[in-house]
């Protein structure tokens, strides 16, 4: 009886907000992504697309806060992504190299979905590489992406 009453209380707290979201509610796409709730502060009664949203903002803003993402979404990384594509067109030799990283332990994950089309095979095929030579193989795979990569994802 209490078990049932508990699990009611907490279903009832996260559909009024009170608790932070932490992953996109059950049955969603993406509902492996997980985020430290500590560095995104989103209320769990927050619509799934606007928590997309708000999260790749804060990328945007504060690039380091993928690292406290699992399998982040598409549209995550290409904010990262984006990000990555700023600092080579202002810096082209420098800067860059962490955000990559944070990439490469993104893909860690077989769980991710690949937000640029031979990205994962590249990762993988550089595993055994020196880390200075995956960033330039990543970097090179990016810089010859589009630069507009937050488009639409496709249901």
């Amino acid at each position: 009886m209490n078990s049932t009453i508990l699990a009611w209380l907490k279903t009832l707290s996260r559909i009024c907000g009170f608790e932070t979201a932490d992953s996109f509610p059950p049955g969603h796409p993406y509902a492996r992504t997980r985020w430290d709730a500590a560095y995104f502060d989103i209320a769990s009664d927050v619509k799934p697309d606007e928590i997309e949203r708000r999260i790749c903002a804060a990328i945007a803003n504060t690039p380091s806060v993928f690292a406290y993402i699992t399998n982040p979404t598409p549209r995550m990384q290409r904010a990262l992504l984006n990000v990555i594509h700023d600092r080579l067109r202002r810096q082209p030799g420098a800067g860059a190299t962490d955000l990559v990283l944070l990439l490469i332990n993104a893909y860690a994950s077989d769980h991710i979905t690949e937000a640029v089309p031979g990205l994962r095979t590249l990762i993988f095929n550089t595993e055994h590489d020196d880390t200075n030579l995956r960033v330039h193989a990543i970097l090179e795979l990016l810089v010859g992406t589009p630069r507009g990569l937050d488009v639409i994802d496709m249901q």
